[in-house]
């Protein structure tokens, strides 16, 4: 996922509301973790997902090194020994435990790994008021960067349990969290309607500014912004449903090789797919076990190639991000179906209205577009520096959030990447075509 930090630009609205935020976002990790043994913690799925378990160490390392082993004089780290083994990918941090073994982590305990996160926590309060304007932004970068984990540790659980022939839950399906999947503690939040029908919304033409405008948090891959040209296009009105996946199925999507891209055809030889991930015998896979697929929810769980697949089954393709962030940017990145507290969170349809529905949260959309710098980007200094930079090969561009994106962490200029092949994500798609 995307990150940055940039120290003469971060804005930061005081110390005692840092305090609150840092303090917030700890606590939710702890929350959505709370369901979980020290067997489920600890296990790993497969390389591309982490242990619980080991989410919750990292996010702690990172406070405890960049913050307070950096910037707190005196200051002692709890373990010496965890660096090696819940460092992820920073070079200039030294060695680490190989990602594809985390799993072999069965050591320390859950209980182990919450009573470092108290120790780092209270440092970090103790000495939060005292610290350099440069901690604060590492802090701010700290949280966001947890927020990405949060939604890393939904997605890796489900990953999971998914594999356990017992279909175990999370959670139940309590009605409070049915309200909260519908809108998520949006303040207008309603029971959601059926998904109206898929209308065409005209994007914007001519030169467009894009990247973000310097107001507020943001990751260094966000900038600097720059002007596009934009040709004559049009967005879906909303995301792609259950419902038109299951018809795209019908069709023979799935075996008809015209339709992929040569890597995706490939894909779906070897793999032998022919339905979203988590999708068996007319049910799908959720946090809180199998329930029926809602045909009128967006699909999720799917990846690149399929979603390319899909659009050139309807006619369409997919939008460039550039597209898709002019056409975000006037509308409030903290609406729709977000996260808000500890539940089984599950992409729901909306009720059908004019307009650009679903822009954020439900689904991560995917693009068009590869994930390389703008023009006169320039990674962070230092070891945060890795955070984003060295990752801008191979990949594509995700737009807007999801049911698990953190409400408040995405805004129109975000970019997250994955992989064409990766699915595990709530990756949907909303088609684009020209005019």
């Amino acid at each position: 996922m995307a990150s940055r930090i940039d120290v003469s630009s971060a804005s930061l609205s005081g110390v005692s509301d840092l305090a609150r935020r840092f303090a917030a976002t700890r606590r939710l990790t702890l929350d959505l973790a709370a369901p979980l043994s020290d067997a489920d913690a600890s296990a790993q799925s497969m390389p591309d997902a982490s242990p619980a378990k080991w989410h919750l160490a990292h996010t702690t390392w990172f406070f405890e090194s960049f913050v307070l082993r950096d910037h707190q004089p005196g200051y002692r780290l709890f373990d010496d020994r965890y660096p090696y083994l819940f460092n992820s990918y920073y070079e200039a941090e030294g060695p680490r435990h190989a990602r594809a073994r985390r799993g072999l982590l069965t050591r320390p305990s859950l209980d182990q790994v919450r009573a470092w996160r108290d120790h780092v926590d209270a440092a970090v309060q103790v000495a939060l008021p005292g610290l350099p304007p440069a901690a604060h932004a590492l802090i701010e970068l700290g949280i966001q960067h947890e927020q990405q984990h949060q939604e890393l540790l939904l997605t890796d659980i489900k990953h999971l349990f998914a594999q356990n022939p017992l279909g175990p839950a999370l959670w139940k399906p309590e009605p409070r969290f049915a309200s909260e999947v519908a809108g998520f503690s949006a303040p207008s939040a309603s029971a959601p309607d059926p998904a109206g029908a898929l209308t065409w919304v005209t994007g914007a033409e001519g030169i467009v500014s894009v990247g973000h405008d310097g107001d507020g948090f943001a990751f260094d891959c966000e900038v600097p912004r720059f002007s596009v040209l934009l040709t004559p296009h049009a967005l879906a009105s909303r995301p792609v449903t259950n419902g038109e996946w299951q018809q795209f199925i019908a069709d023979g999507g799935y075996r008809t090789a015209s339709l992929w891209l040569s890597d995706g055809w490939a894909w779906v030889q070897e793999q032998d797919v022919d339905a979203p991930a988590y999708w068996r015998d007319g049910r799908c896979f959720t946090l809180s076990g199998w329930r029926e697929i809602d045909p009128d929810a967006p699909v999720t769980h799917i990846n690149l190639f399929e979603a390319d697949a899909f659009a050139a089954w309807a006619g369409a393709r997919l939008p460039t991000e550039h597209e898709w962030e002019a056409a975000a940017a006037p509308l409030d990145p903290a609406a729709g179906q977000q996260l808000d507290a500890a539940g089984p969170v599950q992409p729901a349809a909306q009720a059908a209205a004019t307009g650009l529905q679903q822009m954020f949260g439900s689904v991560w959309e995917w693009t068009g577009s590869a994930y390389r710098p703008y023009p006169g980007f320039r990674p962070a200094p230092g070891a945060v520096g890795e955070y984003n930079g060295k990752f801008m090969s191979g990949q594509f561009v995700l737009k807007g959030g999801s049911c698990a994106t953190p409400r408040g962490h995405v805004r129109a200029s975000y970019r997250n990447f994955f992989y064409p092949h990766q699915r595990w994500q709530f990756t949907g798609l909303r088609l684009a075509r020209d005019l």
